[in-house]
């Protein structure tokens, strides 16, 4: 058997242009631009990469874009103060604090401080809340994305055995109550899950966001599975010279592809998609603010 590659890239880009979409008709139809605020504290390379290509993305679908940039010894109070008046910014509608942050500030006291109205990112309690127990609002960015793919690939997902490799609050808890919501019978295991390999063997569906270089192997991958990768890990590549590095995922892709029916790769899987629904979880915060139903093909 050899796999259907996912194209988290493509369907990222169709889903910006349904974003784009949507955007204009809230412009036209009740003059309300989507604005997306994003605070980055110190100079991380890779961070300022994100941010910079979330502004450029926010941008080309329409939307409104602030972009805050603070030193990397900004007093915490400093940063607590922007937040809060970005909470009250009635252009603002989506609010991200780029993390990780400086160690003397505190991530839990930035989370608790951002408007769940405005929680873009679903971190605060609240917005936990909402997705625990079915109330409308946006879903963690990345756990949104994966279960688009999956609906696209698969249609239908009720009654099939899902497991998800990973039990993070960014990706594994949010991904088993989605499952769940579509009717999956959910199994969250993890690197300390005895024996693994079997637990990973029996499902239909398998999110692997666990975190460690292709840690699942291709022969723990039930025949006709579909593998969602979430992982990615940066190991050395000899073979491109010297000190060289390759992106690689959670699931050993050569050797999974061998028996899954879909699989994402890393890169070009999961990733696109990110970015891409955090724009769709702007346009739900916009709507909901504004007391609009949000877009059924931007929610779960």
């Amino acid at each position: 058997m050899t796999a259907k590659i996912i194209d988290g890239k493509a369907y990222a880009e169709g889903l910006r242009a349904r974003i784009a979409g949507h955007v204009a008709r809230l412009k036209a139809e009740h003059g309300i631009t989507p604005g997306l605020a994003v605070v980055i504290v110190g100079h991380d390379p890779a961070s300022q990469v994100y941010v910079t290509n979330k502004a450029k993305q926010t941008v080309e679908v329409g939307m409104h874009s602030e972009k805050y940039e603070l030193p990397a010894d900004a007093p915490e109070a400093e940063v607590l103060a922007l937040i809060e008046k970005l909470n009250a910014d009635p252009a603002i509608h989506g609010i991200l604090v780029q993390l990780p942050v400086p160690d003397h500030i505190g991530p839990n006291k930035i989370i608790a401080t951002i408007s769940s109205d405005k929680d873009v990112d679903c971190f605060t309690p609240a917005s936990v809340g909402k997705l625990q127990i079915g109330l409308p609002g946006p879903v963690s960015c990345t756990p949104l994305g994966c279960l688009m793919l999956l609906r696209d690939t698969l249609g239908s997902l009720a009654g099939l055995n899902a497991v998800i490799v990973g039990r993070s609050n960014l990706v594994g808890k949010p991904m088993a109550q989605l499952l769940l919501r579509e009717n999956c019978t959910v199994t969250v295991a993890h690197s300390r899950t005895r024996d693994l390999a079997s637990v990973v063997r029996q499902a239909d569906i398998v999110v692997a966001a666990v975190g460690r270089a292709q840690m699942i192997k291709g022969d723990w991958i039930k025949p006709g599975a579909t593998v969602i990768d979430v992982g990615i890990n940066r190991v050395p590549a000899p073979e491109k010279g010297e000190g060289k590095t390759r992106l690689v995922g959670d699931v050993d892709y050569a050797g999974a592809a061998e028996f899954a029916a879909a699989i994402t790769p890393v890169p070009g899987g999961v990733g696109p998609m990110t970015i891409a629904c955090l724009l769709a979880n702007t346009v739900t915060t916009a709507s909901l603010i504004n007391g609009l139903v949000p877009p059924s093909d931007l929610t779960p």
